[in-house]
């Protein structure tokens, strides 16, 4: 485009002829008078070629029409002024041919180059128009990779934001720090100047603001705030359905409860979407800005899958933190379970958790390794048996045989043939010889139930084996040696016998190494629903029946009734209801066993008297369990010193709640510092006489 300058008269406007032609003009009268001024000083003056000049520079710079115009001046200058004209000479025609001749060829190669320049110009400008096509195309081109490189690297930063999600949930575990950490990313990513999580109050259900990420917070939003129920957030969380929200200073404005403290943060749009996992609502994720820049569809769209990760995440997390608070539980119940375990595993057979019980099952533990003597206190039906057995299969016998025997249920004679064995003969109907329980449990454990029958004739021999563990068979002078621990057990009061001479007091002191006093069933009523369930699948077992539950009112009945004949009585009535009971609801006669006028027994005489009629009459069920209640709750009061709450208080040792406890309290008119005041007379007492 520059290797060829255009002419400046081709270039010009059509108003511009009198420029191109006054051109040829001047230049001829320049050649004619630097020709005359050679003639004048008498110099030669070729104005031929001076002529020549200005009609090529006329043809060249000014077009055909002044080129030609200068060509006939310069021919008329030459036949007037050097050569007279003659019309028709030779010499006239020879200048009018070399000036025809000169004028035609500089004529072509002016339209030669003026056609050559119009090309070139008109190709210029194709190109001009071109080359600002492609420039437009290539800016535009730009811009839109610019556009998708911004696009990229957003959905780039998206995407992270979904890696970073889960790496979160993958490495953090605890829900405010998983749940903080999450508000931060989201915060970066999407632009916004807030990001908080709201999540639901586990005692009142409220929604409230449990993590906030917002560095230029003013304190009107702060963590822990409960949102109101008609708030956009609860909406949400309510709906689960996402809402965008703009200040009321926007366009769009919005007059919903709830935003006022967002205004008051300078936060102009907001949007809340539903924290959703498995079709459960577990929150609502929120993300708001300074600037009133609204959330487009798209944004909504991709902070849904944020939601659906986050909620994700905050699920795990509630779940962890179940479950770390079931592991500290469990970190803070080992050392009562480490002291529990043994005597649970061990005491298979026996059914409650009761204080009383556990108390004796202590001791038990506690006897059990060694080879003492022990002694088994308790009125009938309360698992003497059990607890003897228990205390053979923890003791270093267990491998041995343990060997019962009853006192009570034999005579005098029999029952010494069946203590210490017989020779053939020995007495009327000893055809051959026998083993006594002695010998049979020789490295084992002898159990003689209700040993204050044994008769005083008998007592010596007992303790005989007691002190020097050898005896003789009857009709046999051969000491035969034993190694046998000795449990003994009654529903007696042996020191009464004792002061009423009907027991050996050297007797009672070796049997009476270590007691362990087991308590009545009205003692431990929290054990009734374990013994009822107990029962009632052993019984629907051998019977092939099936039980599914047990009225509550029945059971309640059973718990409150005073159970004279203990653990005994009350399997032989689940007993007798799972034979009567056809439903899947086992039926008990309650009234009639409510009904029942039957004292305690005599053995039982340390008992109370509230606890079962002293008279024949028949007395209502209702006053029954009246006192029976009353009894039971001033019974553990004076136990645990007037104390109602507390792990060793009243309400624990009866299995009840605190709040149930102090209800019964009122109802029965009991005042807990009356009854600690009471205990401790009758302390002061006691000691006063003991001195």
């Amino acid at each position: 485009m520059g290797l060829l300058r255009i002419s400046k008269f081709s270039v010009r406007p059509e108003s511009a002829v009198v420029l191109r032609y006054g051109t040829a003009v001047v230049l001829v009268a320049a050649a004619l008078g630097a020709a005359l001024i050679l003639r004048y000083d008498n110099l030669p003056h070729p104005f031929t070629s001076f002529s020549f000049a200005a009609i090529a520079i006329t043809f060249w710079c000014a077009g055909a029409g002044p080129g030609l115009l200068a060509l006939i001046l310069s021919y008329l200058a030459l036949s007037d002024l050097f050569v007279p004209l003659k019309i028709l000479g030779s010499s006239s025609e020879s200048y009018l041919v070399i000036y025809g001749i000169f004028g035609a060829a500089v004529s072509w190669f002016s339209a030669s180059r003026r056609r050559a320049e119009r090309l070139l110009s008109e190709a210029r400008d194709s190109l001009e128009i071109r080359v600002a096509e492609r420039t437009g195309e290539l800016t535009a081109a730009n811009e839109q990779l610019q556009s998708i490189q911004t696009e990229l690297r957003g959905e780039k930063d998206r995407l992270k934001l979904l890696l970073d999600l889960n790496n979160s949930i993958v490495s953090k575990l605890e829900l405010r720090e998983l749940l903080r950490v999450i508000s931060a990313s989201v915060r970066r990513v999407m632009q916004c100047d807030s990001v908080g999580v709201n999540l639901p109050d586990p005692e009142t259900g409220e929604l409230r603001l449990y993590a906030l990420d917002f560095p230029g917070a003013k304190g009107f939003l702060r963590e822990g705030m409960a949102h109101p129920p008609d708030s956009p957030p609860a909406r949400v969380f309510s709906t689960g359905q996402p809402a965008v929200f703009r200040s009321r200073n926007g366009a769009e404005a919005d007059t919903d409860a709830g935003v006022n403290l967002f205004e008051d943060e300078g936060l102009q749009s907001s949007c809340w979407l539903p924290l959703i996992s498995h079709d459960r609502g577990l929150g609502v994720l929120g993300l708001s800005r300074l600037e009133a820049t609204p959330f487009s569809q798209e944004d909504v769209n991709f902070l849904m899958q944020v939601s659906s990760q986050v909620a994700i995440a905050v699920e795990n997390a509630l779940a962890y933190g179940q479950i770390s608070e079931l592991t500290d539980k469990l970190a803070q119940e080992k050392l009562y379970l480490q002291d529990e375990i043994r005597t649970e595993a061990n005491f298979a057979e026996i059914v409650g958790t009761s204080p009383a019980l556990q108390r004796a099952l202590k001791l038990v533990e506690t006897v059990a390794p060694t080879d003492s003597t022990v002694l088994i206190c308790g009125e009938t039906g309360t698992g003497k048996e059990l607890i003897a057995r228990a205390i053979h299969d923890l003791s270093p016998r267990n491998s041995k045989t343990f060997v019962k025997l009853n006192c009570a249920a034999l005579p005098a004679t029999l029952l010494e043939s069946e203590l210490f064995g017989h020779e053939k003969g020995a007495f009327t109907g000893a055809v051959a010889k026998s083993i006594g329980r002695l010998e049979l449990a020789d490295h084992g454990t002898l159990l003689l139930d209700e040993v204050g029958e044994i008769p005083l004739e008998l007592q010596p021999k007992l303790l005989r084996i007691l002190q020097e563990r050898e005896f003789e068979r009857l009709g046999s002078t051969r000491t035969i040696r034993t190694d046998v621990r000795l449990i003994a057990a009654t529903n007696r009061d042996l020191a009464t016998m004792v002061q009423e001479q009907k027991f050996r007091s050297d007797l009672f002191f070796r049997l009476n190494v270590f007691p362990v006093d087991l308590p009545p069933l009205r003692e431990r009523p929290e054990d009734i629903r374990l013994l009822v369930r107990h029962f009632a699948e052993e019984f629907s077992r051998r019977m092939n029946r099936k039980f599914e539950t047990v009225s509550s009112e029945t059971m309640n009945a059973l718990c409150e009734y005073a159970w004279p004949g203990n653990i005994r009585e009350l399997q032989n009535v689940i007993e007798r209801a799972v034979i009567l009971s056809s439903g899947p609801i086992l039926k008990v006669p309650v009234a009639e066993l409510l009904a029942r006028t039957t004292p305690v027994s005599e053995d039982a005489s340390f008992v109370s008297t509230t606890f079962v009629s002293t008279t024949t009459r028949r007395r209502p069920v209702r006053s029954i369990l009246a006192e029976v209640d009353r009894s039971q709750i001033v019974q553990s009061l004076r136990e645990a010193g007037g104390r109602v709450g507390g792990r060793d208080g009243a309400a624990a040792r009866l299995g009840l709640k605190r709040t149930t406890f102090i209800t019964r309290m009122k109802k029965l008119g009991i005042d807990p510092n009356q009854v600690s005041e009471h205990k401790m007379d009758i302390s002061d007492t006691s000691d006063t006489s003991m001195l």
